[in-house]
């Protein structure tokens, strides 16, 4: 970790925070925090606090996800909040997840994106007392209580994971 001067794409999303009345302190690594994995080598926490922002299309709207790093999104349950079919719900590439979030992938932070879109939360987030996030690119984190991520994201609660089958 070191003291740097904020990149522009973590810059505007400590301004995002900021206009929410939201303090956060963002982390620059020398090297990258993509992945949840990564992440949690890095700030030396559990993989279950690391937030995945993904970005998927419902009927071809994008929809942003924040998942535990432990946890694997399914895509029946997000269809299901959405009532539509597991056909109608796809990850979004690059250009749409620029497009709607502000950022590039590897770097999207939970809030503070171009387009609104509705937000959801899995649940297994609100396990730990704090959890760490992109901060607007892939090598900036910032933490946060799962409760003031909620109210920051304007987002909903749900049960999101992939559930493992006992045989």
């Amino acid at each position: 970790m070191t003291e740097k001067q904020l990149p522009s794409s973590a810059q505007r999303f400590a301004d995002a925070a900021a206009a929410l009345g939201l303090p956060i302190n963002i982390i620059i690594f020398d090297h990258s925090t993509r992945t949840a994995e990564e992440a949690a080598a890095a700030i030396g926490c559990k993989v279950g606090q690391i937030v995945k922002s993904l970005v998927f299309t419902v009927k071809g709207d994008p929809v942003m996800t924040l998942v535990s790093g432990a946890n694997q999104l399914d895509t029946r349950k997000l269809a299901s909040l959405f009532e539509v079919g597991r056909k109608q719900v796809e990850r979004a590439d690059a250009d749409t997840v620029r497009a709607a979030t502000g950022y590039a992938i590897g770097g999207v932070p939970p809030f503070g994106h171009t387009t609104p879109m509705p937000l959801y939360i899995d649940r297994d987030l609100a396990l730990y007392d704090v959890i760490w996030a992109a901060a607007g690119t892939p090598n900036t984190v910032f933490s946060i209580r799962p409760d003031d991520l909620v109210r920051a994201a304007n987002g909903k609660l749900a049960n999101l994971k992939v559930e493992l089958e006992c045989t």
